[in-house]
């Protein structure tokens, strides 16, 4: 099972290999991914790493949280399952 993490206040321009990029300095990154918009297909400005190993996720987290990345200070924690993730509506 890998370190899921959630990386908040990105760069528009940033893409999944940048994202990927950042990370790799802390352990070997499964997966990296932007959230972007369905319609326009935009990025979100937020998105996913899902790192090997927990140590590596909670130093990734510990260092890269409010770094200054393109200008702007990340926004970088453990991502909330899904499961665990409130849902919207009415």
């Amino acid at each position: 099972m890998s370190f899921s993490i959630y990386v908040g206040n990105l760069p528009w321009r940033t893409t999944a290999d940048d994202l990927k990029a950042l990370f790799e300095p802390y352990g070997a990154v499964e997966n990296s991914r932007i959230v972007t918009d369905r319609e326009t297909g935009r990025s979100r400005g937020f998105g996913f790493v899902d790192m090997a190993e927990d140590e590596a996720g909670k130093k990734a987290i510990a260092e890269l949280h409010n770094y200054d990345y393109g200008g702007r200070p990340l926004t970088v924690n453990e991502a909330l399952s899904k499961q665990g993730a409130p849902r919207g509506g009415a």
